[in-house]
């Protein structure tokens, strides 16, 4: 996802600071660093790599979808090794 943010006053503030004293290389990364400070604070998302695997599934199954393909089955996926 690509979103472009523009801060003035004290979260610019924030940012160039957390730059100025190493914390972050830069103040994209002090926003992700923020991010995952919010997830940890309130507990958003107790299982990131589960909440990964279901989005990209979710994903996936929406462009199967959309191509007209379906899942194949045991016999169908292991025929081409026979």
């Amino acid at each position: 996802m690509r979103t472009t943010l523009q801060f003035e006053g004290v979260p610019e503030v924030i940012l160039d600071k957390a730059v100025e004293l190493g914390l972050a290389r830069s103040k994209t990364d002090a926003i992700r660093m923020g991010i995952f400070a919010l997830n940890k604070e309130y507990n958003l998302i107790k299982d990131i790599e589960l909440e990964m695997v279901g989005r990209k599934i979710e994903q996936q199954e929406k462009e199967m979808k959309r191509n007209g393909l379906k899942y194949l089955n045991e016999e169908e996926a292991l025929s081409k090794y026979r």
